[in-house]
């Protein structure tokens, strides 16, 4: 690795995933004379939370998870996380479209398809509740081409296969968003690295791990990496670091020694999913139908019957069925957990344990599932699915974040969070869903945080404008501008446009 030059603006991304290659392209942008390394501890980039089958790759809109939207004790449905979700997917949705436009996206294999978006529920409190849901969603022009229904000969034209075999009697209510997607983060992970490869100023470098993180007199930081393939150090310098390494970000904050990282914790949870192995019974489900969670299971774990499109390929899926490792990433160790504990997080993750007792039941509950048991899950959804038409796959790792309340006691987290430090130098991305589809939106918040200065620049803002047009608008607001954006994003990445 060759050192800075003098007065070169050093910029290091750690983890080669969606976080870092959005990042990556922001700053490439605002940033020409920067020099960007992208350090990467696997020999491929996106191999982790973004790869195809680590993740759900619902194109998290809003559209049809359950837990963006909760119900009060009084029967209130509260929608601004869905809201604020869904505008942040059509700002996603915009920045690729900008990137395929231009020709430094390619698309002969898409990364984005038509895939429909529904909630599937039963019981008559369930149905109470989609019925609110959507009547309240569905007065913004974000979601306006929502449909509700309670008629099982209408849901059984929407979705053949999970009306088969079904009780009759059972009662039903379903929603769906015709204008859905299905995106494959690992693939558009590679081809923005790729585009990125092609500027001067960035470089990748695979089979290298960052193992220590240190902040220098003159405000620099340095880094120890170390070549896995030739089992040898480097040391490089840095003007900015972003953490974007997954589950591994936690510990690598800790290394900073930074007041902010102090406190934070990290529970790994992973992820199963039914995988179906019959083709005939693929090719007659075509929708992302999510329920309802139980009660004090985690957000990624809302059981949904899934379709998929892997590389020009439709598979399906279905789960997740929660587990326990300790570890923080799917290639990581069994250490990591034990590994990352220390007497500034200890008490916030014992403490945490305790609070969320439900959550701790949930998780030994799945761990010790049956096979049979899973199975009667999937047949929750698919009445008339048969045993050996599924195997078990193991999907991604998520971590999600505990962090001390205002008393010490630790909080368990779901969703991402940005820490960084005072001066904005380094920055750490935390968490995980729905991260991926919202990764535009939350890399700009990073920037906003990061650079404040510079995004005072009219410069910076046109740049930004260039790739997402409706910057500074709220999609929310004003839904004229959202149905437009959504039109123009609809035709340049070859998608349906519902009525």
């Amino acid at each position: 690795m060759d050192k800075l030059k003098e007065g070169e603006f050093g910029v290091t991304l750690i983890g080669a995933g969606i976080m870092s290659a959005t990042l990556g392209v922001f700053l490439a942008r605002l940033m020409p004379y920067a020099r960007i390394r992208i350090i990467e501890r696997m020999d491929e980039v996106g191999l982790e939370s973004s790869n195809a089958w680590n993740n759900a790759g619902t194109g998290h809109s809003a559209f049809c998870e359950l837990n963006y939207t909760p119900m009060d004790e009084l029967g209130e449905v509260h929608i601004s996380k869905a809201l604020k979700i869904a505008e942040a997917f059509e700002r996603s949705k915009e920045f690729w479209s900008s990137l395929v436009e231009s020709g430094d996206l390619p698309f002969e294999i898409p990364f984005i398809n038509d895939i429909d978006h529904m909630s599937f529920v039963w019981g008559d409190e369930n149905q109470t509740f989609l019925k609110k849901r959507h009547k309240t969603l569905s007065t913004y022009p974000i979601f306006k081409d929502m449909l509700f229904s309670q008629n099982a000969n209408e849901i059984a034209d929407w979705v053949p296969l999970m009306m088969e075999g079904r009780d009759q009697e059972q009662q039903l209510a379903a929603t769906r968003m015709p204008i859905g997607t299905d995106v494959n983060f690992g693939l558009l992970t590679k081809s923005m690295i790729n585009y990125l490869l092609k500027q001067d100023h960035v470089e990748l470098y695979l089979a290298h791990e960052v193992e220590d993180i240190m902040r220098r007199g003159d405000g620099r930081w340095s880094l120890e990496v170390a070549d896995l393939r030739y089992d040898h150090t480097h040391e490089i310098l840095s003007d900015f670091v972003f953490i974007g390494a997954g589950g591994a970000a936690i510990p690598l904050l800790e290394k900073t020694d930074l007041p902010v990282g102090q406190g934070y914790g990290g529970f790994p949870v992973s992820g199963q999913f039914l995988k179906c192995t019959n083709e005939n019974v693929i090719r007659r489900h075509k929708a992302k139908v999510y329920g309802m969670a139980e009660v004090g299971s985690p957000p990624m774990s809302v059981p949904h019957l899934d379709t998929r499109m892997i590389n020009g390929k439709r598979s399906l899926l279905f789960g997740p069925y929660a587990g326990f490792s300790s570890k923080f990433l799917k290639n990581g160790s069994y250490f990591d957990l034990p590994l990352s504990l220390d007497s500034h997080n200890i008490w916030p993750l014992i403490t945490a344990g305790f609070r969320n007792y439900d959550l701790t039941k949930y998780l030994v509950k799945q761990v010790m599932q049956s096979e049979e048991e899973r199975f009667e899950a999937l047949q929750k959804y698919y009445p008339n699915a048969n045993m050996e038409d599924w195997e078990l796959i193991t999907a991604g790792q998520r971590v999600q974040i505990i962090k001390p309340d205002e008393h010490g006691r630790g909080v368990l987290q779901f969703g991402t969070e940005i820490v960084h430090s005072q001066d904005g130098s380094l920055a750490a991305l935390l968490g995980a869903s729905p991260g991926a589809s919202t990764a535009v939106s939350i890399m700009l918040e990073l920037i906003a945080k990061c650079f404040p200065d510079q995004m005072a620049n009219e410069s910076w803002i046109r740049e930004i404008k260039e790739l997402i047009p409706s910057y500074g608008e709220s999609l929310i607001k004003n839904g004229e501008l959202c149905l437009l954006t959504r039109k123009r994003t609809t035709s340049i990445l070859k998608l349906i446009q519902a009525g």
